[in-house]
């Protein structure tokens, strides 16, 4: 049976998270006490971290070929149903929003029919409430055509909808990271909740990883398997210590500098190879978030790139979170991935938030 006609708290509510990964989003809401009974990604190496940090099952499956009957199975059936999920957003990056690369992708809509996938879902399955989190160029992406089908299919099936673009450092996460958040509810009117960090007194990279011990680079620490750095040539190694807290390539003498900065073209990416600063926040986390030269990823004062663990705090994981399957040998760079592609916790914790907010509402007015 569904529950009808009473005051709803988050206990008569089952979850599940499309496009899970290793469970950031999921977890946000395990925090705030939801019933997330369920994640589904075609990644399967995340199988591992997300049921081991968040007490749900992880399906192996690929959401394009998931039908209504089987996500509907897959719901605690006494509950009522929120449907979360955060579909990949390489279609929608910076580098595919260029009008010469949205002309290929127009040809391929294998590259953003995930969340036609997710829209299809929703109106088989009419959960109660939607959260969909993506990247902020999703709403201008081909004029807005893929984002505004998404909401106009929300709209027909009777969902209030509201959305807005955020920046994470704003809910307390070590981190800029500009995101879209949607929530929707055929309950009545939903929002997101404001800002829970005020004042510009963000969580900063000496708040998030101050406290971990000094590693050197290609050094594991005994205490942490996921306090590992990347082995740095010696060139490289040259290149971060000539680079000062904050600062990037540009510090170096030229007998340093890459074939790429001697060029004009090359000279307005300022972060590769950069420092952070341990009083600000950190740079967005991306899949290649442990690399020295994949942007602004260098520690503010150790000659190194950051860690697995820092990357994960970064992304607002607690420092239990538990990512290395002991039955399996352990790659750097599948953890990396699933570290920068997940949602920071603490963004989930504010959705999760925001839903709570939402019912306290309805059961107002009611």
């Amino acid at each position: 049976m569904v529950l009808k006609d009473k005051n709803l708290n988050i206990e008569d509510f089952s979850v599940v998270d499309l496009f899970c990964g290793v469970g950031g989003l999921t977890h946000g809401f395990v925090k705030e006490n939801f019933q997330v009974d369920a994640g589904i990604d075609f990644d399967n190496t995340c199988s591992y971290a997300f049921e081991k940090n968040n007490n749900a099952k992880f399906y192996h499956e690929d959401i394009t070929k998931v039908t209504g009957e089987q996500l509907d199975k897959i719901f605690d059936k006494t509950k009522r149903k929120i449907l979360i999920g955060c579909a990949p957003c390489q279609p929608f990056s910076i580098y595919n929003s260029r009008s010469s690369n949205q002309t290929k992708l127009k040809t391929n809509d294998e590259k953003w029919k995930l969340l036609y996938s997710f829209a299809k879902l929703i109106e088989e399955t009419l959960p109660d409430i939607v959260s969909m989190e993506n990247v902020p160029l999703l709403v201008t992406f081909d004029k807005g055509k893929v984002f505004n089908d998404f909401v106009e299919n929300l709209k027909i099936n009777n969902y209030h909808v509201s959305w807005s673009i955020v920046n994470a450092q704003d809910f307390g996460v070590a981190q800029r990271r500009k995101r879209l958040l949607l929530l929707a509810s055929r309950l009545g009117e939903i929002k997101l909740i404001d800002k829970t960090i005020q004042n510009g007194k963000y969580v900063t990279v000496k708040d998030a990883i101050g406290h971990l011990p000094a590693i050197e680079d290609g050094v594991c620490h005994p205490d942490d398997m996921l306090h590992r750095a990347r082995k740095l040539t010696d060139l490289n190694k040259k290149r971060i210590q000539a680079t000062k807290e904050g600062g990037s390539w540009k510090d170096w003498d030229e007998s340093l500098w890459l074939e790429c900065h001697k060029k004009e073209s090359g000279k307005s990416f300022r972060s590769v190879y950069g420092r952070m600063k341990w009083n600000d926040v950190a740079p967005t986390m991306t899949t290649y978030c442990i690399g020295l030269g994949n942007g602004r990823f260098g520690h503010p004062e150790q000659d190194r790139a950051i860690s697995l663990r820092e990357a994960a705090l970064f992304q607002s994981f607690p420092e239990d979170y538990d990512f290395i399957d002991p039955a399996k040998p352990m790659s750097s760079p599948a953890i990396a991935r699933q570290i920068g592609n997940a949602v920071p916790v603490e963004l989930g914790v504010a959705i999760a938030k925001s839903i709570k907010q939402h019912l306290s509402e309805i059961n107002y007015t009611n």
